[in-house]
């Protein structure tokens, strides 16, 4: 593999020059704006802390890939949207549907076989193919919020509001090449600036169950 070669994935993009994405590279300040402020909401929360350094890292990683646009850029752009979906999920299945810490690690790990079988039938589903990949998340929120409803309903508001959220993103985000001849700047930038409300909004609802946990019955 060569890890220098460029592609051009996005409709913005014109030629190989380091700016040739100026939306897409400066809308990832939604990422670290998410970042800084998530951390500062999560003091005492060391996965709450964790995820919103996960933040900063996409912001780093998406910047590099719209900006060098080589294969090593796009992965430095996708390990750390994955990493923060494996970190969800764990802490969702430890502190959130409460179970032990080997069991939670299982579960996360679930996410590779079920990824697996749900790309199959999202490739053949057409425009939603273009993202597929991506609909597993909101498919699986969507899954916690309905698996929560009864005992925490507040976080399963949460995780369908997130759900809603992702799901209008990854919709922008295919639409990018799409509208490309109409709209030559692209609609990516747009799944940066809705998905930094989508990920700080994913860790304040981690955030907000916590301190209700927390909270003494009464």
């Amino acid at each position: 593999m060569d890890w220098m070669q460029q592609f051009d994935d996005y409709c913005e993009r014109t030629d190989f020059a380091f700016w040739s994405e100026p939306l897409n590279a400066v809308t990832n300040l939604a990422f670290l704006i998410a970042a800084i402020l998530m951390r500062r909401r999560t003091q005492g929360l060391w996965m709450g802390r964790l995820l919103s350094f996960l933040v900063g890292v996409i912001s780093v990683g998406s910047f590099l890939n719209h900006t060098f646009a080589t294969v090593w850029a796009g992965a430095a752009d996708t390990l750390p949207i994955a990493l923060f979906i494996l970190t969800v999920l764990f802490a969702t299945n430890l502190h959130i549907v409460g179970m032990k810490t080997w069991q939670a690690g299982l579960a996360t790990l679930g996410f590779f076989p079920f990824a697996a079988l749900a790309l199959p039938l999202l490739g053949r589903i057409p425009f939603v193919e273009i993202s597929g990949f991506y609909w597993t998340v909101p498919i699986l929120l969507v899954g916690y919020g309905l698996f929560l409803r009864g005992r925490a309903p507040a976080t399963a508001k949460g995780y369908f509001f997130c759900a809603g959220l992702l799901g209008l993103s990854i919709v922008v985000r295919s639409l990018d090449m799409i509208l490309c001849e109409i709209w030559p700047h692209g609609t990516h930038f747009l799944w940066h600036v809705i998905n930094g409300l989508m990920l700080a909004s994913m860790i304040e609802v981690y955030r907000r169950h916590m301190l209700a946990a927390a909270q003494p019955e009464r």
